[in-house]
């Protein structure tokens, strides 16, 4: 859970907080995710997931294209002794981090985002979270 706003060094590098930290381990997997941000995920978190992108049927083709996108971009990623991890290039540049980026606990991931696409998703979802809240009561969440 939480918010935290970082900048991204000359080399690509990140902070990541230490509750996220604590929350992922040692190792995670970092990959292209949706509305042009990043996911990060604990091993565990991972594994599952994998296993279920992994039941997808092969022969549809929204599946297959699915999941190259998804594990495309995967790669597993330590923290360095300051805390901070090597975003790669192509999922920089996938994502549009320049220089600030704000980084969100979501449920069973960490989400990377450049600030600017933050704040114009923010803006965007913001006067419609209460019709979706009702949407989703509909479905009993």
């Amino acid at each position: 859970m939480g918010e935290y706003a970082h900048t991204i060094d000359a080399k690509g590098r990140v902070i990541l907080p230490a509750d996220f930290r604590a929350e992922l381990g040692e190792s995670f997997v970092i990959t292209k995710g949706l509305d042009n941000c990043l996911f990060l995920y604990g091993q565990e978190e991972w594994a599952a997931l994998s296993a279920k992108l992994r039941e997808l049927p092969l022969a549809k083709s929204q599946a297959r294209a699915f999941v190259r996108f998804f594990f495309s971009g995967a790669r597993q990623l330590e923290c360095d002794r300051q805390g901070r991890f090597l975003v790669p290039g192509n999922l920089r540049q996938y994502a549009l981090l320049e220089k600030d980026v704000v980084l969100i606990g979501v449920s069973n991931r960490i989400e990377v985002w450049s600030r600017d696409e933050w704040q114009k998703y923010s803006e965007d979802i913001n006067p419609s979270v209460s019709e979706i809240a009702e949407t989703l009561a509909d479905l009993g969440i």
